[in-house]
């Protein structure tokens, strides 16, 4: 890719980020979004695949097939391994701990990032709610409690067009709207960066 596309493809990044902060100030006193009934941490577990996400600072340096890895760790926490191809071609990668705060449901985490301000903290609120899955575990919708994240992680490259429906369709139950995520490019998948709403 080009410098001249490639500033086009981050400025167009960042306004979205500038965006989903300015919308996420009407949802800040609404009620967290609803966790799935029960996440089996032993299912969940493994890699996913970005297909989508509502731009965040740290995802900009991210050009395509940005993963992440979740693994048991000695303490009974979850190891987290988030990696991208940047739009220099190179790895941009960091690790980090995963902790249920939910043991009713699994299915809410604080997610702690070493050195990385305000999540640097084994400890703290819930930053990571799985609120939807496909019923075998082939996708997954996360946000977090002020809904101001959101990303749809999947086993696979891509999904078909039926998953793609159930996407959408919870992205709205959870109190979203699809036009704030941009399509994650992936080898085997989506080629485009463009809304969800859209694409």
């Amino acid at each position: 890719m080009d410098s001249r596309r490639t500033t086009r493809w981050c400025a167009r990044l960042a306004t979205a980020v500038v965006a989903v902060a300015g919308a996420a100030t009407g949802t800040a006193t609404a009620e967290p979004p609803a966790p799935v009934p029960s996440l089996e941490l032993d299912r969940y577990l493994g890699q996913w695949r970005q297909l989508a996400a509502i731009p965040q600072y740290f995802n900009l340096a991210c050009a395509r097939d940005t993963t992440a890895d979740y693994a048991l760790d000695p303490r009974g926490d979850i190891a987290v391994h988030n990696r991208c191809i940047t739009w220099t071609g190179t790895v941009n990668e960091i690790r980090g701990t995963a902790r249920v705060n939910d043991r009713a449901t699994n299915a809410q985490l604080h997610v702690s990032f070493p050195g990385v301000l305000t999540q640097d903290q084994l400890d703290g609120p819930t930053n990571y709610i799985v609120t939807a899955l496909g019923p075998d575990y082939s996708w997954a919708l996360v946000t977090d409690p002020d809904r101001t994240s959101g990303f749809v992680l999947a086993r696979e490259p891509a999904l078909d067009e039926q998953s793609w429906s159930d996407v959408r369709a919870a992205i709205v139950a959870a109190g979203q709207d699809s036009c704030f995520y941009l399509t994650s490019p992936t080898t085997g998948g989506l080629s485009t960066i463009e809304p969800l709403c859209t694409a």
